[in-house]
């Protein structure tokens, strides 16, 4: 009896050490899934974080148009990550075999071997940051737009050679278009302050010379006494009051037309009496020793246009000629017209222009020899004029042999 007890005794603590194990098994396995979903929580939090960062990059990649890769120095391979260099926003397509010379070949050739080199003393070690803009000019198209590059060494083996590095890329065509602009404005601001001092160092010799003349003979007139003397003095008043005149109307003339405040006037006139007059008016201010010659191509020509302007145009090429020419002749002239345009040329036998001063003549205050009088205006306000009439004024002259200026106008 007390041996069935013992027994039953005996069962009864296996049996609670079992409940027992049993609880503490439970427990166990309640706290480690506890555990488990709070490691589980926590790498889904993370997971979210680094979408989110991930979303946030791409973002500003794409927005940048920028483009992320890596660059192997030991096989030169080039692996982009993203990119996003196009316009429309799309990734480029990627290939496997792509490498650094094929990212060369894509450049302009005038870039692509500085690049290179720098790309080569990067891979080499010899630098550690890279930076470089250059040109990719764009399929079919004579055109390019421009690239910025960034790369740096991020990762080396135990000799210090470069085992890994990482650049990015991205386009600048809008921070290029406003240097651009930024430089052509910087440009034209010292353009107009080297015309503002040359106007005021031009005009006021060339104002002062016929004032001296016309100040010095007036206050002298007075104790002249001698009828022939008096006239000449007069006269010589007279032509200096025209030049200052001719120096002031220059001036306005040009201001008017580039600032587009003076309208054509057409008017149709014969060309030949037109020109006709114009030589008779400058034969008699010919130097000794030199002709004046015409050549028309036909009798009749009528020609409508800006009177005025034509008349100014050809009064200065005849007056440039004369200054220029000591011996030999001027010849004005005109060719049949062609294609609803007609040309008419002052050349002379001069003393010529050099091929440095050829492509300024028509520059404002531009003068090829500063010991000649004149303000440097005149040529260029036949360019002007001529612009505005719809024509060009244009020059072939070789030093020592003469100039040829031809003005080529519509007819109508």
């Amino acid at each position: 009896m007390s041996h069935i007890l013992l027994m039953s005794s005996l069962s009864s603590m296996v049996l609670l050490g079992l409940m027992i194990a049993a609880c503490l098994v439970f427990i166990g396995v309640i706290v480690l899934q506890h555990r488990q979903g709070r490691d589980l929580r926590y790498e889904l939090e993370q997971l979210d974080k680094l979408k989110e960062n991930n979303i946030e990059s791409e973002f500003v990649l794409r927005a940048m148009h920028l483009s992320t890769w890596h660059l192997n120095p030991k096989t030169m391979a080039i692996t982009f990550d993203n990119d996003f260099r196009e316009r429309t926003g799309r990734v480029a397509p990627q290939t496997d075999n792509f490498c650094l010379d094929d990212q060369l070949s894509m450049m302009h050739p005038d870039d692509a071997e500085v690049v290179g080199k720098g790309m080569q003393a990067l891979c080499e070690g010899r630098t550690e940051n890279y930076h470089m803009e250059y040109r990719v000019p764009i399929p079919d198209t004579d055109k390019c737009y421009w690239e910025e590059c960034y790369a740096t060494i991020v990762d080396r083996d135990v000799e210090g050679k470069p085992t890994s590095i990482v650049g990015t890329t991205m386009r600048i065509d809008d921070r290029k278009q406003m240097e651009e602009a930024l430089i052509d404005a910087r440009n034209r601001a010292e353009e107009s302050d080297r015309l503002k001092s040359a106007f005021i160092a031009n005009i006021s010799h060339e104002i002062r010379t016929p004032l001296n003349a016309i100040v010095g003979f007036t206050s002298i007139l007075p104790d002249i006494s001698d009828e022939a003397e008096r006239r000449s003095l007069v006269d010589l008043i007279n032509d200096n009051t025209q030049k200052l005149l001719h120096i002031i109307d220059d001036v306005v003339n040009i201001s008017r037309i580039e600032s587009g405040q003076e309208q054509m006037v057409l008017t149709s006139f014969e060309l030949k009496t037109a020109l006709t007059e114009l030589a008779d008016r400058y034969h008699q201010e010919l130097k000794p020793g030199v002709e004046l010659i015409t050549e028309f191509a036909s009798e009749q020509q009528v020609l409508t246009t800006d009177y005025h302007r034509f008349c100014d145009i050809m009064r200065h090429l005849l007056s440039n000629a004369m200054k220029f020419t000591q011996q030999g002749n001027i010849t004005i002239g005109y060719a049949k017209p062609a294609d609803g345009r007609i040309r008419i040329w002052v050349r002379d036998t001069g003393v010529g222009i050099d091929k440095e001063s050829l492509p300024h003549v028509f520059e404002r205050f531009y003068k090829v020899n500063e010991f000649v009088p004149g303000a440097g205006l005149g040529l260029s306000i036949c360019h002007a004029m001529a612009a505005s009439m719809g024509g060009t004024v244009t020059v072939r002259s070789k030093l020592g042999e003469g100039s040829t200026f031809t003005l080529d106008i519509p007819v109508r």
